[in-house]
C-alpha cells in the first residue's frame, strides 16, 4: 500500500520543499531520540487517532454489510404466553359457560421469508460492499494525507534548523560591525548615527535569531502531534546526507503522469466508489416502488386449566392431551402492493437520484483538483531544477570570491568584518543551494507519489 497524503497540504510544500539541512540537530542532550523520516511515518501510522476513527467507520460498514446478507435467510421466531383469567369465559375442553378462575397457556412458531421486493435486500448488499472498499479507501487516503504531512513537517524542522543557523551566522556579523562602529566613533570616524544604525542592525538580527528559534520550537511540536506523542517529547530528527542522493528526473509530461495517477490516487478511488454506492442506492430506493411478496409458515398449541372445577362428568384432558388436541400448522402467501403512501417511495427514489449526482459531482471535482496539483507539480519541478542550477552557479561564485578574500585577509589586505561578510555570503549561498537541493529532490518524490511509489529518502 502506499504511504502518504492529501494534496490539500501541497501548497504549504513551498515552506517544507525549502528544506532541509544536511546535517542532523541535537536539540538538548545526546540521549535524545533520533527519529527518521520512516520512524517519524511509523509513528504516526501506529498512534494517530484520525486513522483509528477511520477503521472503526470501516468495521461499521462491514457490520453493515453482514447484516444484509442476513436479511436474506428466513425469519424464525417463537412465542410463549400464560395468564389467568376471572369470572365467566368458556371451558377450552367442553366449550361450557362457567364461572372459574382460568389458566390458559400457549406457545406458537413461525417463519417468514420475503420472495420479491424489488430486489431491494439484494441491492442493498451491493451498496453495502461498495460503502465497505469506500471505508477501506477511505482509511487509505487518511494514512496518505497524514504521511505527506509528515513528510512536510519533518523537513519543516530541517528547514528551521538551517534558518537558525544562518540567524546565528548574520547575528555574529551584526556584532562584529557594531564593534567596529564603536572603535571608529570612539577615534572621530563615524557619528552616533553610524553607531544607532548598527544598533538597529544587532537588534534586527537578535530579533531574526529569536523568530526562527520560535519557529524550530514550533515545528517540532507540530510533528509530535502528528505522531500524536506528548508535546514535550524531546527528540532529534535525522537529515539525509546529500551524498545519497543523485539527480533525479525532471521531464515528465503532466497528461501522462495524469493517466497513471488517475487509478492510483486514493481520492480518485474513493470519490468513485461513493459513487457507485450512490448509483446502487437508486436501485435499492426504486424497490420500493415494487409489489412485496411473502411466505410465512408457522405452528403453535395452547393449554388450559381450570382451578376448583368438580364436575366429575367432565373431567380435564391432560396436558399433552390438549397439546395434541390442539396442535395445528399454518402456512400462507402475502402480496403487498403499494397504492398511496402519500409518495413517500417515489419521493426517496429522487432523493438518491440527487445523491447520485452529488457523489458525480464530487467525484468530477476530485479529478479536476488531481489534474490540477500534477499540472502544478510537475511546473513545480521544472522551477525546483532551474532554481538548483541557479543557486548552484551562485553558490559557486560566491565560494571563488571568498577565497580571494581569505587570501587577503591572511596579508593584512582586507579586515575582519569584510572576510566575516564574505563568508556568510558564502554560507548563506550554500544553504540556498542545499535548500535548493532538497526542493528539487522532495518534489521528485511527489511526481513519484502521484504515480504510486513510496517516499523515500
Amino acid at each position: 500500500m502506499r504511504k502518504f497524503t492529501s494534496f490539500n497540504a501541497l501548497p504549504k510544500l513551498s515552506l517544507v520543499l525549502s528544506l532541509a539541512l544536511i546535517t542532523g540537530f541535537v536539540q538538548n542532550s545526546a540521549a535524545q531520540e533520533v527519529i527518521t523520516i520512516q520512524d517519524a511515518i511509523d509513528k504516526t501510522l501506529n498512534n494517530n487517532l484520525t486513522i483509528k476513527q477511520s477503521q472503526f467507520s470501516e468495521s461499521l460498514s462491514d457490520e453493515n454489510l453482514k447484516q444484509s446478507k442476513l436479511a436474506l435467510v428466513p425469519t424464525l421466531s417463537g412465542s410463549i404466553s400464560s395468564g389467568i383469567s376471572f369470572g365467566r369465559s368458556q371451558d377450552q375442553n367442553t366449550y361450557k359457560i362457567i364461572t372459574q378462575k382460568l389458566l390458559t397457556s400457549s406457545g406458537s412458531l413461525s417463519s417468514g421469508v420475503t420472495i420479491f421486493e424489488g430486489w431491494s435486500k439484494v441491492n442493498q448488499i451491493k451498496q453495502n460492499k461498495l460503502l465497505l472498499d469506500a471505508g477501506k479507501a477511505n482509511t487509505d487516503k487518511v494514512k496518505n494525507d497524514l504521511i505527506l504531512q509528515v513528510v512536510t513537517s519533518y523537513l519543516q524542522i530541517l528547514y528551521n534548523i538551517d534558518l537558525l543557523k544562518a540567524a546565528n551566522v548574520q547575528l555574529g556579523v551584526a556584532k562584529q560591525q557594531l564593534n567596529r562602529e564603536q572603535q571608529l566613533l570612539d577615534v572621530g570616524n563615524k557619528t552616533l548615527a553610524d553607531l544607532s544604525q548598527a544598533k538597529s542592525q544587532l537588534a534586527t538580527a537578535e530579533l531574526n535569531v529569536t523568530n526562527a528559534d520560535n519557529a524550530l520550537t514550533i515545528s517540532y511540536l507540530t510533528l509530535a502531534q502528528l505522531m500524536d506523542v506528548p508535546s514535550s517529547t524531546k527528540y532529534e530528527v535525522q537529515a539525509p546526507l546529500l551524498e545519497s542522493f543523485s539527480a533525479p528526473k525532471t521531464r515528465y509530461n503532466a497528461d501522462e503522469v495524469y493517466t497513471d495517477a488517475i487509478g492510483l490516487y486514493p481520492d480518485i478511488k474513493l470519490a468513485a466508489l461513493r459513487t457507485e454506492a450512490a448509483r446502487k442506492g437508486v436501485d435499492v430506493a426504486k424497490g420500493a416502488l415494487y409489489p412485496r411478496l411473502g411466505f410465512s409458515a408457522g405452528l403453535g398449541s395452547s393449554y388450559s386449566y381450570i382451578f376448583g372445577y368438580n364436575d366429575a362428568n367432565i373431567p380435564q384432558r391432560t396436558f399433552s392431551e390438549q397439546l395434541n388436541d390442539r396442535f395445528g400448522q399454518n402456512i400462507g402467501l402475502s402480496l403487498s402492493i403499494p397504492i398511496f403512501n402519500g409518495l413517500q417511495a417515489r419521493s426517496g427514489v429522487r432523493k438518491a437520484k440527487i445523491s447520485l449526482l452529488q457523489t458525480q459531482t464530487d467525484e468530477q471535482l476530485a479529478k479536476n483538483n488531481l489534474n490540477k496539483v500534477i499540472y502544478q507539480a510537475v511546473a513545480d519541478l521544472k522551477a525546483a531544477e532551474s532554481r538548483y542550477r541557479s543557486t548552484t552557479n551562485t553558490f559557486q561564485a560566491q565560494k571563488d570570491a571568498f577565497n580571494v578574500i581569505e587570501q587577503r585577509y591572511a596579508v593584512g589586505l582586507v579586515n575582519s568584518l569584510d572576510y566575516s561578510t564574505s563568508q556568510s555570503n558564502m554560507n548563506k549561498a550554500e544553504v540556498d543551494m542545499i535548500q535548493a537541493k532538497y526542493d528539487l529532490l522532495f518534489r521528485a518524490k511527489v511526481i513519484d507519489y502521484y504515480l504510486g511509489k513510496q517516499i523515500i529518502f
